[in-house]
């Protein structure tokens, strides 16, 4: 059965940190681009970053540039994004989606090809 899980979310400060996971089972994610998305109440879902599957070229919204690192490990078939100096509007849940092939797909939600159930994230003091 194909799945992504993600883990790591939980309640944080302003300017603390989380690091969460996406764990693929049921295919490879070697060959899968990875992006990440959130959505915050009320707010549409927006893309957040990705990485490539082939060069790990990444991009990163303007919102988490310099804040959030994404990275591969591909040896445990996981993805993880690194918060740094989270703020009260990266509030929000959480998702890991994979879309097949070797470029950089545009961060868009049906570009992918598999998602996960999300994650929730709360920065609140």
């Amino acid at each position: 059965q194909v799945q992504l899980v993600e883990s790591g979310g939980g309640l944080v400060q302003p300017g603390g940190s989380l690091r969460l996971s996406c764990a693929a089972s049921g295919f490879t994610l070697d060959y899968y681009a990875i992006g990440w998305f959130r959505q915050a109440p009320g707010k549409e879902r927006e893309g957040v970053l990705c990485i490539s599957s082939s060069d790990g070229t990444t991009y990163y919204a303007d919102s988490v540039k310099g804040r959030f690192t994404i990275s591969r490990d591909n040896a445990k078939n996981t993805v993880c994004l690194q918060m740094n100096s989270l703020k009260f509007d990266d509030t929000g849940v959480y998702y890991c989606a994979a879309g097949y092939g070797p470029g950089l797909p545009p961060l868009e939600w049906d570009e992918y090809d598999f998602w996960g159930q999300g994650t929730q994230v709360t920065v609140s003091s």
